[in-house]
């Protein structure tokens, strides 16, 4: 057995059957194993970004690590901006990257780059097995690395001859790694604190923003007036109707620092302190406000629902007492024009139950929490590192993961540009995604950024660095040459229309929603 047929072996043995992949000739070994571990799936993406986009959306919806291939450093660095994303969203990923032979690395071909140096920028862990027989053990070990907890991109570096080599043997898997007991320490500060009837906020990600964490976190709240904020971007939040509803930290520093006022206590569950995305002349990097105390109900790596139900049980309440997001959803707004309201009206009242939203909309998707927030039960998942280009490889990701649900991909077109051949992909694999693309013709984010960092602006240069039209982006022939059936909506009629039927559909589909600004 050679090294790649070990490698693949050991991935399915722990639980990891499917590989995103966009693969070159160092990586020609793994490809042919692919006929003879028909365990695993291989999914071709023709760009390395959609690749490591959906193995992030694959992990966040499947609860477990995805696979991705790509091709030495330059593959790497292609698919660096997404597992950025994924490191931000502690997502697990093994990441097998090719390499040349190890007796090739010494002559500086075209494509030699120091791998291990970029890999590190984004990973938790990296490891190069030099030899066939250390491929296996490799695998598993780094399976359980992806795993964490908390989860992290686990990579592979994979020298061509010792994927060719034979003499390898798969390895077992590793048991499955625990999350760390939570500290009683900080429960009992977290109970004194909201015992002590000041304000308390809580500042809630990763694992505290499913269903079940959200009805510890709400009871816990109504009991003791407490607030519930998300961070700005959740990794996976479950939400809609018949689950308890938080607020979204906001995007926008002062925004922030505005809801955050007069809280005595900030309690952390699963989620970082928060500080502003960028930094602007004379407005704050930290976003807590002055007095307000800092409590980490939980660290990286610690069981979150059992430390949540430690607190509740030491304040004496259950989940049945949480007060549930109340079933409601805005009308059509039919004869209205197509804005940012009216987008989020739409998607508000046909939102269909189960469905998984991947939001990249940006600044089109204003309106979107609240016209959903009472939609039936859904998924949402959000760019956790902001950067862009995720809305679409997510949405892959999502649906090879969830074959039995839809996924309804919100995606603005300055950011859809940046990994448009997942389309391709979603086209290929039948995929239930429908993508609604939301044409403002602008990178509209930046021009409210161009303000905001106090440059001089309103000038037409600066502004023709911003724009997205001469020529406008035409999605529904994009679309179209890529496989997937698209069309264009110019009133929120259109949309409305058009969406019912996409949701409806099997398979891929796009709409092209022109947003008025």
């Amino acid at each position: 057995m050679n090294g790649a047929q070990a490698l693949l072996r050991t991935l399915v043995a722990g639980g990891v059957d499917t590989c995103f992949m966009n693969p070159g000739t160092s990586e020609m070994h793994f490809v042919a194993a692919l006929d003879d571990v028909v365990a695993m799936r291989g999914v071709l993406a023709l760009f390395e970004g959609v690749a490591t986009g959906a193995a992030d959306g694959y992990a966040r919806m499947a609860g477990g690590p995805a696979a991705v291939l790509l091709h030495l450093g330059p593959g790497l660095g292609n698919g660096l901006a997404n597992l950025h994303n994924a490191r931000r969203a502690a997502t697990p990923i093994v990441n097998v990257v090719g390499d040349h032979a190890t007796y090739h690395k010494h002559y500086d071909a075209p494509l030699e780059s120091d791998i291990d140096a970029v890999a590190a920028t984004v990973s938790g862990w990296v490891h190069r097995p030099m030899e066939a027989a250390a491929v296996g053990p490799a695998a598993a070990d780094a399976v359980r690395a992806a795993l964490g907890p908390p989860g992290r991109v686990a990579t592979l570096i994979l020298p061509a001859d010792a994927s060719w080599s034979e003499g390898a043997a798969p390895a077992p898997p590793h048991p499955r790694p625990r999350p760390a007991p939570p500290d009683q320490g900080a429960v009992a500060s977290v109970a004194g604190a909201l015992r002590s009837g000041r304000p308390v906020g809580f500042l809630i990600g990763g694992r505290a923003c499913r269903a079940d964490a959200l009805a510890l976190l709400g009871a816990v709240a109504a009991a003791y007036g407490a607030r519930l904020i998300t961070e700005t971007f959740p990794a996976r939040m479950e939400r809609g109707a018949g689950i308890v509803a938080a607020d979204r930290l906001a995007y926008l520093g002062e925004m922030a620092v505005t809801q955050l006022q007069g809280l005595a206590h900030l309690v952390l569950v699963d989620a970082r302190s928060p500080v502003s995305f960028f930094a602007y002349p004379g407005k704050p990097s930290d976003l807590v406000p002055d007095g307000t105390e800092v409590l980490a109900l939980t660290q990286p790596g610690q069981d979150v629902m059992a430390a949540l139900e430690a607190l509740s049980g030491e304040l004496g309440v259950d989940a049945s007492s949480a007060p549930a997001a109340e079933a409601r959803r805005p009308a059509r707004p039919d004869g209205a024009a197509l804005g940012r309201e009216s987008f989020g009206q739409v998607v508000g009242a046909l939102l269909p139950e189960g469905v998984i939203v991947t939001d990249e909309a940006n600044t089109s998707g204003l309106f979107l929490a609240g016209a959903t927030a009472g939609a039936p039960p859904h998924d949402w998942l959000t760019l956790t590192g902001g950067a862009i280009g995720i809305g679409l490889p997510l949405a892959v990701g999502a649906a090879v993961a969830c074959p039995d649900r839809r996924v309804l991909a919100l995606e603005s077109d300055g950011s859809a540009m940046y990994s448009a051949p997942a389309l391709w992909t979603m086209a290929r694999e039948g995929l239930d995604v429908t993508t609604v693309i939301c044409s403002n013709r602008s990178y509209a984010i930046l021009n409210m950024e161009l303000q905001r960092v106090g440059a001089s602006a309103g000038g037409e240069r600066a502004r023709a660095m911003l724009d997205l039209s001469r020529p406008d982006l035409d999605f529904v022939s994009l679309a179209n040459g890529m496989g997937v059936p698209a069309t264009r909506a110019e009133t929120a009629t259109e949309l409305a229309d058009q969406l019912a039927r996409a949701l409806a559909s099997e398979g891929p589909n796009l709409i092209d929603a022109v947003i008025t600004r």
